[in-house]
């Protein structure tokens, strides 16, 4: 996400409305709820796709969705502080090598993909609502995992593996892409989605919840 082509990519925005996602039939977790309910929002055209990306799931097993929008505000802190985090056990980084390694996990928060409700976090369930094994828990760092929650990781069970391609077919059948060093942020019509397709401008971008 440091990766200056991104934030030059221009938005023309199409001034979709965050909606709830939760009226709306998906299953959604509230590991990450707030007091407005922002983290269970996401662009109207977002929202489409996922409930599109759930009816091609195999028999029985269903998306769940973790995060969608995040306020700029919040983006901002959890980018200082793993940034902080990072200066602490490497304090010999000079500032761009920081910014670059804090932004594999944590997007720069002007061009952040979930500040722009363009963005989620999601997982699989079973059919009794029991998370899939995917090799490490959503949200898991870099650093935690030992670099397993890139997506293409090696080194991952074959449950683990056929799980995380279940939701990649589903996902991009949809039209999202993936954020490949966190298996479970997808993303689209973001700045990071039109640098990776190749489209001229991105179509979400910062928004903040009314």
């Amino acid at each position: 996400m440091s990766d200056s082509r991104v934030a030059a990519i221009p938005v023309q925005d199409l001034g979709e409305a965050l909606v709830d996602v939760r009226a709306h039939g998906l299953t959604v977790d509230d590991r990450k709820r707030d007091a407005a309910g922002a983290w269970a929002h996401v662009r109207h055209g977002v929202l489409s796709r996922l409930l599109h990306a759930q009816s091609l799931l195999p028999d029985g097993l269903r998306l769940l969705f973790i995060e969608g929008y995040r306020p700029p505000a919040l983006q901002r802190q959890y980018f200082e502080e793993y940034s902080k985090e990072l200066s602490r056990a490497n304090p010999d980084w000079p500032p761009a090598e920081l910014r670059q390694a804090a932004s594999r996990f944590v997007s720069p928060p002007e061009i952040a993909p979930h500040s722009a409700g363009a963005a989620v976090d999601v997982t699989l369930t079973d059919h009794q609502g029991r998370e899939l094994d995917m090799g490490t828990r959503v949200n898991a760092s870099p650093e935690e995992s030992d670099g397993a929650c890139y997506t293409d990781a090696p080194g991952l069970s074959d449950r683990a593996r056929t799980n995380r391609a279940a939701l990649g077919r589903a996902l991009s059948s949809a039209g999202l892409i993936n954020y490949g060093t966190e298996w479970w942020h997808w993303s689209v019509g973001d700045r990071y989605w039109a640098l990776q397709t190749k489209q001229p401008t991105a179509f979400y971008g910062l928004i903040e919840l009314p």
